[in-house]
């Protein structure tokens, strides 16, 4: 599986579509955007940024998330950054089958990227922890397992209300995700990989999760290994972070370890992720973690650098390497300086413009 294109094929100018989304969505993804602009000042390339006001506004106006042919819309395009979706006043599975989920079966997006790093500055909730001392990157499995959302629910409403939930676990989604971490750990320098399973509660779709690691693992000798029940996973990412390297999961699994290890980072804040696509024909998505943050909406607290990390990401998946390079070094001068503005997730007490402006000045 190819995550990449050689520069020479790449037209010199991108075209991105924007999703703003919800909550706090809107805020911290136009912080990413300008990030994006001022990290392309001196690059050949550029990016047409193009926005779709889709999400639960859109829902309430419309009564869906998004238009009827929003996949259709967005399948040209080179890459998608979304803010957020979720709102108090929808359920989440509404918000999450609206948009996000569709988008990411649509286009196949089935390898989702979440790195945490400690940078110099970020204080871990952990003790005596140092910078770069946790550096971890999970994969996490995006387009089936727990999230397939096979099943279906008989007598609702009633006393005999039932729901039936199926994971879904094939072959195939097993060996792509596996080996795409197997692959990206060769590039790292302790090359290390942990698989996170339940197989020993869940005896058919887990099962066949460790023997497509196993099985994979002796493709590549050169990287050690590790299998993890997610409950003992939990507990090491709080006792032994430091010793995670490349950790690959599926997709509640992996969901839950990722909020997990960005708090253990300093912040959700922080949190970046990528939904990569299995081959260049679709677009890959790019969004922070940290959700709507319905909270803090409007406050203009909302940390961005979640997003502008993610576009970041964008940047390195569209081959842009230089201009996410700058952006990612901007982020680390600015949380290395305790006299530049943080949000007050990270105790400071800057706005999200501010520390959108800051990134733009450090990049420029």
């Amino acid at each position: 599986m190819s995550f990449s294109q050689s520069q020479a094929e790449m037209p010199s100018t991108k075209r991105v579509a924007v999703i703003g989304g919800d909550g706090i969505g809107p805020e911290v993804t136009t912080q990413a955007v300008r990030a994006a602009d001022a990290a392309l000042v001196n690059c050949e390339q550029r990016i047409e940024w193009e926005w779709f006001p889709w999400g639960t506004d859109y829902l309430f106006e419309h009564g869906s998330m998004a238009p009827a042919d929003f996949l259709d819309q967005l399948g040209d395009f080179d890459a998608i950054l979304l803010g957020a979706v979720g709102h108090p006043r929808v359920q989440d599975h509404i918000t999450l089958n609206g948009l996000l989920l569709p988008i990411r079966r649509r286009f196949d997006q089935c390898v989702c990227l979440r790195p945490a790093y400690l940078y110099e500055g970020v204080e871990s909730p952990l003790r005596n922890k140092t910078p770069g001392s946790i550096d971890m990157l999970v994969f996490r499995e995006n387009t089936e397992g727990e999230y397939a959302n096979v099943g279906g629910r008989v007598y609702q409403h009633s006393d005999h209300d039932i729901a039936i939930q199926t994971s879904v676990f094939t072959r195939r989604g097993c060996e792509r995700i596996i080996r795409a971490a197997f692959e990206q750990a060769l590039n790292r320098p302790r090359k290390r990989v942990a698989s996170i399973t339940k197989s020993n509660a869940q005896g058919y779709g887990m099962v066949l999760w460790d023997e497509v690691f196993a099985g994979i693992a002796q493709d590549y000798p050169q990287i050690e290994t590790e299998s993890l029940l997610v409950d003992r996973a939990v507990m090491e990412f709080v006792r032994r972070p430091e010793s995670f390297d490349v950790v690959v999961a599926s997709n509640l699994f992996g969901d839950i370890l990722t909020d997990l290890s960005a708090i253990l980072v300093g912040s959700m804040g922080l949190a970046a992720s990528a939904n990569l696509a299995s081959n260049r024909c679709h677009p890959s998505l790019f969004e922070p973690v940290h959700g709507s943050a319905p909270d803090i909406t409007g406050k203009g607290i909302a940390n961005p650098l979640a997003a502008i990390l993610s576009a970041a990401m964008m940047l390195d998946h569209l081959e842009l390497i230089s201009a996410a390079a700058s952006i990612r070094g901007a982020v680390s001068s600015l949380l290395r300086s305790p006299d530049r503005p943080r949000t007050p997730d990270l105790g400071g007490t800057g706005t999200t413009d501010e520390v959108g402006s800051a990134v733009c000045a450090l990049i420029k």
